[in-house]
Formats: C-alpha cells, sequence, structure tokens
C-alpha cells in the first residue's frame, strides 16, 4: 500500500520502538528505505523457518500485516501464535470513507468479533461516543503512480528475489494494459455511466445495485463460496431471473479498481441473455457509489465493504459470502431468492452499535492515498499499538 509501512515505521522508531521490516519483492524495498529492512528471497516453504529465526533473532514482540490471507501472511499468523507474538492486521476500512482497519489476530473472516447482534447493543452502550471524525483525502492519481512505482521496481527486480510470486493471478504487465485500454476508453465510459442513472433516474423503476469485487480479492477467493466473479455473476442473474418482481431491475456495478482484464460489461450482458432478461439488468463502470446506493431498493453483494455503506445509508443488504457485518437484524438473512421481492432494511439501532463497536475494536481514522489520510493512520495505529484509545482529531 504505498508508503503505509515506511510512514509507520519512522513513526514507530520516533518513539523508541525498533522495527524490522521484511521484504518480499522490489517493490516492498523501493518503499521501505530504511533501516531494519531484510530482504526474503527463499521460498515459501522455508518462509516459516525463516520467519521463526527472524523473530527469534531480533526479539520481535509484534507483527504488523496488510491482510492476511496472502501465502506469507497466513504462513506468519501461524508461526506467530506458535511463538506468542501479537498480530495486528491492516485492511482498507470495514466502513468507508475516511476509516482504516487495523484488527488484532486477523480481519474480514478470520475476525474474531461475535456473530450475536446482542452483544454488539451491549457492548456500544457502555462505549462514549465516537470522537469528532473528519473527512480525509485520498488521491486516485496518487493511488495510480504509487502502484506503478511498486509494480515497476517488482518486475525489474525478479532476478534478486528468485522466488517470488505475487498473490494477483495476472503478471503486472498484464494488468498494466489492461489499465490502459480503460484508460484510453475513460472519456466513453464515463459518458455511458451519466447516460444510464440519467435513464433510471428518469424512468422511474426501481433497482437492485450488485457492486462487484476484484476477481483477484482474497475475500471471494477465501471468503465466499464463489471461484471468481463469473460464478457470482450467474448466481445472482439466475436469481434475479426466477424471483425478482417483473418491475424490478438490477444495477450491476463495476468495482473502481477492476483492471479491465476481463470485460465484465460483456460477461454481465451474456449472462442476462442466456437467462432471458437482458432488458432489466444494466452495467454501471463508474459514479457516486454513495448516491447510487442511497437511491437502490437494496443491495446484493459478497462481502464488500459498499454493503456497510448500504446499511448506513438504511439500504436493505443481503450477503453472499463470509461479512463480518452479516448478521441478524443487521442484513437480510432468508437468502437472495426470498431477498428480490421482501428486502428488510436494516434496524438502525444495531447497526449504529455494531459500527460503534467496530470504531472500538477495529478501525481507526484515516486513508492511505494523501499525505494527511496517511498521517492520521500512523498517529492512531501507534495510538491503538500502544493500547492507547481512540484519539480527538
Amino acid at each position: 500500500m504505498g508508503p503505509l509501512f515506511r510512514a509507520l515505521g519512522k513513526g514507530l522508531m520516533a518513539r523508541g520502538h525498533v522495527v524490522h521490516k521484511v521484504n518480499f519483492n522490489g517493490g516492498d524495498r523501493a518503499f521501505w528505505r530504511l533501516p531494519g529492512g531484510i530482504d526474503y528471497r527463499g521460498t515459501l516453504a522455508d518462509w516459516p523457518a525463516a520467519l521463526r529465526a527472524i523473530i527469534q533473532r531480533h526479539n520481535v514482540t509484534d507483527v504488523m500485516l496488510f491482510g492476511d490471507c496472502r501465502d506469507h501472511h497466513v504462513e506468519a499468523k501461524a508461526v506467530c501464535r506458535e511463538l506468542g507474538v501479537r498480530v495486528f492486521v491492516f485492511e482498507e476500512g470495514y466502513v468507508r470513507p475516511d476509516w482504516v482497519t487495523m484488527e488484532e489476530g486477523g480481519v474480514n473472516g478470520n475476525s474474531s468479533l461475535p456473530r450475536d447482534p446482542a452483544w454488539y447493543r451491549q457492548t456500544a452502550a457502555a462505549l462514549p461516543p465516537v470522537p469528532p471524525h473528519g473527512r480525509v483525502l485520498s488521491s486516485f492519481r496518487r493511488r495510480a503512480l504509487e502502484g506503478f512505482a511498486y509494480n515497476a521496481a517488482d518486475v525489474l527486480s525478479r532476478w534478486h528475489y528468485p522466488h517470488w510470486n505475487n498473490h494477483r493471478p495476472w503478471h503486472p504487465l498484464v494488468e498494466g494494459m489492461g489499465w490502459l485500454r480503460k484508460l484510453w476508453r475513460k472519456s466513453d465510459r464515463e459518458a455511458a455511466g451519466q447516460a444510464l442513472m440519467a435513464r433510471l433516474a428518469a424512468g422511474g423503476a426501481p433497482y437492485v445495485l450488485f457492486p462487484l469485487q476484484l476477481d483477484s480479492d482474497a475475500q471471494i477467493r477465501i471468503h465466499s463460496p464463489f471461484v471468481g466473479i463469473a460464478d457470482a455473476l450467474k448466481t445472482v442473474i439466475q436469481s434475479f431471473a426466477a424471483h425478482a418482481p417483473a418491475d424490478l431491475r438490477l444495477l450491476v456495478k463495476e468495482h473502481p479498481l477492476d483492471n479491465g482484464v476481463r470485460d465484465w460489461a460483456q460477461e454481465t450482458a451474456d449472462i442476462a441473455s442466456k437467462f432471458k432478461v437482458a432488458d432489466r439488468v444494466d452495467y454501471l463502470v463508474g459514479g457516486d457509489i454513495e448516491a447510487i446506493a442511497a437511491a437502490a431498493r437494496g443491495m446484493v453483494t459478497i462481502n464488500s465493504t459498499t454493503g456497510t455503506l448500504g446499511l448506513a445509508l438504511g439500504v436493505p443488504v443481503v450477503v453472499l459470502g463470509h461479512a463480518i457485518y452479516d448478521l441478524p437484524d443487521i442484513t437480510c438473512q432468508n437468502g437472495l431468492d426470498d431477498f428480490w421481492a421482501n428486502p428488510t432494511p436494516p434496524d438502525a439501532q444495531s447497526f449504529a452499535a455494531f459500527r460503534r463497536v467496530l470504531i472500538d475494536r477495529c478501525l481507526i481514522p484515516g486513508g492511505f492515498f494523501s499525505g494527511e489520510a496517511l498521517d492520521r493512520v500512523v498517529k492512531h495505529a501507534i495510538a491503538r499499538f500502544e493500547g492507547v484509545p481512540l484519539l480527538p482529531e
């Protein structure tokens, strides 16, 4: 995630902590550039023993990861459990925007949070109000440039890390070509999206939103019943065709960070045609997700954090995978086929309690893609690491 760990490492060092950073590839190394860097050039099979030696040699007490489903991170968590080392996992926020996940032990489907809404209501009642929290800046341009720099450093240094294998299914050069195609067609895609939203608004037909996730995401591969997005699209559209009211539309929204390697618009159209609902299924490439969700009759999600956005807006949500927010009284529990005709809104009190506990246990203010946002992450991550309550902004 760009300079996240460099900024965090500098902040921890300034507080007197000794920090080491394992670099698995040239991108890791290029973004670290601090003392304490350790190049790991061995195999995945040898990684647990290597990490065990690193922890023991440097008297490591805590390990920080971004995500906990990548192969090296799965092994790292197992080693840390064995040695009694505390693990913190970062992710993009369960609640967005302006929040980042920093949870002890594991995130998403690996979270240790309970599944009982009554527990959240009881726990939230004992917590003080959330301190005032402002919006943070986020730059797509910065995200793109940092991603390009990271992948370029990775590709150009593969000779130095002979056993490194990116967790993503495509080579960085393949992804780069997909992004170039998207950028080449950007104006036409944006115009088509605006025209679609204008037609939906003018027609007045109700729609259910299905926000796509990234095909390479561990949320899909590990925390859902689907082998990929195509499998999920087929399941959702087939159910829609069989059970949705005749006046209802399905709006499939492309993920803003989809790399364009697969043509999801065409695949959506092909599946809709197969199930004879092509005239009621739309594909949207852009737009303000908050406004789009607010106008929806409901939302179908695999386990996207967009689900918490819908819940915060009072929109009924049904979850197809394993999601931390898929709880009774909060999401629809009767399955996808029933959801089309009977979308039940979340209980506002239960969701507010869930959100309050989530902030207390798992979230810190900030973001990854502006200097101001990253400064907030570092400030609050160090406070949580040192056991200080959520700080006022």
